[in-house]
């Protein structure tokens, strides 16, 4: 088995005010692999964003291990640290560019810092503006700029220095929809072409289930649950994942009568009006309680809850067609609609 990228053990993270000591982060242990597009996901104030500013030692940890492609990072001195960060790229949900440069400039400023002679610095800035859309753009500034060719500009930035990981902090938090699913295809491509392996820290499911294959779901300081973002998304096991996955609001302890059936699109299936063809199939309708689905490239991801008839053999043959489909199905008693 290959060695992860990143590896971290037994990491925690304190900070001490006037009055008190907060503990953002507790005995956090995850495992990268190499190409990976591991997620990390939690709530307002969870610890995700502490996290990564762990994983580059931006923050120093109180206590724990960081290795990074091998290297345990606590370990290095500053000049070695600065070269292992110019191998994690690192992109904000404010894009941070330098306003008084244009999008060339802004791609150029890291390799300037590294000592980088200005022509080939100029030739591979250009490089990157087409990799990320913008060849047309390289001689605007930020203030000319949309929010998504911003961070456009600051992923092709990141790219600069030819990283083996990329952190993105919240990158989409900042965008519109539709921007968000642009930007998170050209990560999805810029992974897929150049190996490289990208961290996603995000308060939003939507996005874990877009574009990562692993998750790791950090509630109050510690990792709730973590594994392949199928399986996750399919049968959530904790309070944590549940909360995330599940519509707000949707689930109660509160048992009731109703039968309902939970449906998960994973991307597995194509996108067709299956609810439909079940009830054609079956004969007999069902409410849609809840529904957030999309369709991405010809495939449906997203989730639906439906009322099944009271006849049990019917609903039965109701659950047997959605599996029959492809699809991930499990009987939810407690939905409150």
């Amino acid at each position: 088995m290959s060695q992860p990228i990143i590896e971290i053990r037994s990491l925690g993270k304190t900070f001490h005010t006037q009055n008190a000591e907060v503990h953002a982060l507790n005995d956090i242990n995850l495992s990268m692999e190499k190409g990976d597009i591991f997620g990390i996901i939690g709530m307002s104030g969870a610890g995700k964003s502490t996290l990564v500013r762990c994983i580059n030692m931006l923050e120093r940890p109180t206590e724990g291990t960081v290795l990074f492609d091998g290297r345990d990072l606590s370990g290095l001195s500053n000049r070695e640290l600065r070269e292992a960060r110019r191998s994690m790229g690192m992109i904000f949900q404010q894009f941070n560019l330098l306003m008084q440069r244009t999008a060339l400039g802004n791609i150029c400023f890291p390799m300037e810092i590294a000592g980088a002679d200005k022509a080939p610095a100029k030739k591979r800035a250009k490089e990157l503006l087409e990799l990320v859309g913008l060849s047309d753009r390289a001689k605007a500034y930020p203030a000319q700029l949309s929010g998504g060719q911003k961070q456009r500009v600051a992923i092709a930035r990141a790219l600069a220095t030819d990283p083996k990981v990329l952190l993105c902090d919240e990158a989409t938090s900042a965008l519109d929809p539709t921007t968000t699913r642009s930007i998170l295809a050209l990560l999805k491509d810029i992974n897929r072409r150049l190996g490289i392996t990208i961290v996603i820290i995000t308060h939003e499911m939507s996005v874990i289930e877009e574009i990562c294959n692993r998750v790791a779901i950090i509630s109050d300081s510690r990792i709730a649950e973590t594994g392949l973002v199928r399986d996750i998304f399919n049968r959530p096991k904790t309070a944590a994942a549940q909360k995330l996955v599940y519509p707000e609001g949707r689930y109660s302890q509160r048992p009731i009568s109703k039968r309902c059936m939970r449906i998960v699109f994973d991307g597995s299936s194509s996108f067709e009006p299956v609810i439909a063809n079940m009830v054609l199939e079956n004969k007999a309708p069902v409410n849609i309680m809840y529904a957030d689905t999309k369709n991405i490239d010809g495939k449906a991801f997203g989730q639906m809850v439906v009322q099944l008839p009271e006849d049990k053999d019917l609903a039965q043959k109701m659950f047997d067609y959605i599996r029959a489909k492809g699809l991930s199905a499990e009987e939810v008693s407690d939905y409150v609609g």
